[in-house]
């Protein structure tokens, strides 16, 4: 087991915000450090997201697409892969929580002068390595194939932050799985359930108005629709105000409501 080197603080020091930063920070490196030393955790993150590209694309691109136009499908469809990706990345996130509470980690955290949450919000932080890594392993492995951005340099720079935002917050969800479910395989079993609806019903593959009434109602309301549409903005034009502040209002919502139920129940578990 990796652990990270913390300096002895006060209770005074503990308490206050720059404390849980410090803290965060540390255990954060941790995380990376475990990482680094067993890579093919990245496997979700790094080979899924290419399979998915080449899948899509070349088996189904041809049909799903209008005349057979792979390369405009490919257009349509990596800005919403990359959504999906972030979303199925967070899997890992909780799964690792609750392998480490299961292994007695945490155990060793309380012990430790450090914030309550920091262990939480620690891991939160690391997982954003995992998000840039789909974020550039997308995108990169998109433009050899074909994929074209067609905005500026911005507006790409843009679209990264929104999604690696978005995976950060949506990753809270998994935390609080995580804390609830007794075994890390059942955080896998659980979040699938929930990414797989998100991810199909929406508009990652296909365009909203060529699904059938009933299920359009589902799909305009569903985060990862809007985060794929303004990500499909951002990196090859389009509308993007409506879809962005709806994206973000969804991330505000995730954080308010998912951030002191995963607290509350790292309380209760540990």
């Amino acid at each position: 087991m990796t652990t990270a080197v913390l300096t002895q603080p006060t209770q005074r020091d503990i308490q206050r915000p720059w404390g849980l930063v410090r803290h965060a920070g540390a255990l954060a490196k941790r995380s990376l450090i475990k990482t680094v030393r067993t890579p093919e955790a990245l496997i979700d993150v790094t080979v899924q997201p290419v399979i998915f590209l080449l899948m899509f694309t070349y088996l189904f691109g041809g049909a799903i697409a209008a005349d057979g136009n792979r390369h405009g499908y490919l257009q349509l469809l990596l800005p919403g892969m990359l959504a999906q990706s972030l979303a199925m990345g967070g899997i890992a996130l909780g799964q690792n929580l609750n392998a480490d509470i299961e292994k007695g980690v945490f155990d060793r955290f309380r012990s430790l002068p450090v914030s309550r949450s920091a262990p939480l919000v620690g891991a939160v932080l690391a997982d954003i390595v995992r998000y840039a890594t789909v974020c550039v392993v997308t995108l990169g492995f998109g433009m050899i194939i074909g994929f074209r951005i067609e905005t500026d340099t911005m507006a790409t720079l843009g679209a990264i932050a929104l999604a690696i935002g978005f995976g950060l917050c949506f990753g809270w969800i998994s935390v609080w799985v995580g804390m609830k479910v007794r075994t890390s395989g059942a955080v896998q079993g659980v979040m699938f359930l929930l990414v797989f609806p998100l991810s199909f019903g929406s508009n990652v593959f296909v365009p909203t108005e060529t699904l059938p009434d009933w299920l359009q109602g589902f799909v305009k309301v569903n985060p990862i629709t809007h985060l794929v549409g303004a990500e499909r903005g951002l990196l090859i034009g389009g509308p993007v105000a409506h879809h962005l502040w709806i994206t973000l209002a969804w991330m505000a919502g995730l954080l308010v409501v998912f951030v002191p139920l995963a607290l509350r129940a790292y309380n209760k578990r540990t």
